[in-house]
């Protein structure tokens, strides 16, 4: 299996992130339930811009990035695309 380099680069702003070190369940959580305490962490988070743009680029489409959830993150790229 073949990894590119700037893949691992691209990612190593995770190992900073306050996310890698609470529990993933505030980050996808199930349907329906409350985003407020993941988008509280990131907004404490110092990489959250590294991590919204990886979601960005990546089209990641669940959980909470950046301090985005899914649907803020799907009207910044038509805003983006559109603008």
């Amino acid at each position: 299996m073949h990894i590119e380099a700037s893949t691992v680069s691209d990612i190593a702003w995770h190992e900073q992130a306050l996310c890698a070190q609470t529990g993933s369940d505030f980050f996808f959580p199930e349907p329906g339930s409350s985003v407020r305490e993941a988008k509280r962490i990131c907004g404490l988070c110092t990489i959250r811009s590294a991590c919204l743009e990886y979601a960005l680029a990546n089209d990641e489409r669940f959980g909470v990035w950046g301090g985005l959830s899914e649907k803020e993150r799907l009207q910044l790229r038509r805003g983006r695309e559109n603008g």
